[in-house]
């Protein structure tokens, strides 16, 4: 398999499965030790936080990471204020994690200055 950060996200229309468990751990262990699988009400996620020296930083990290999202067709959820970020991706298509989640991710932190 190519590095995640090599690879593009594939268009979701809904219907797709989502990982199984196997999958998940296998994509996990081929990104950051970072990143968290959470459940939130029965859907997973990952996610992870990011610290800044200010709000500029932060700011600056959320344009770039939409930036992103944008040219990948993939949005997460991302919440942020002084000196930090939480940046949450999952396949609202498919209501869990897909592969887009972990190429994204790998992404992400393809991101940081």
């Amino acid at each position: 398999m190519a590095k995640l950060t090599q690879l593009k996200c594939v268009p979701c229309r809904g219907g797709e499965p989502t990982l199984a468990p196997q999958e998940i751990e296998n994509l996990k262990s081929k990104i950051s030790n970072l990143w968290d699988v959470i459940e939130d009400n029965g859907i997973k996620k990952l996610t992870r936080g990011f610290t800044f020296k200010n709000f500029k930083q932060a700011l600056a990290f959320v344009n770039k990471v939409g930036e992103l999202a944008e040219q990948q067709g993939h949005h997460p959820e991302i919440e942020f204020g002084w000196g930090h970020a939480q940046v949450t991706w999952w396949t609202h298509a498919s209501g869990g994690l897909h592969q887009n989640d972990f190429i994204m991710a790998a992404k992400t932190d393809r991101v940081l200055p």
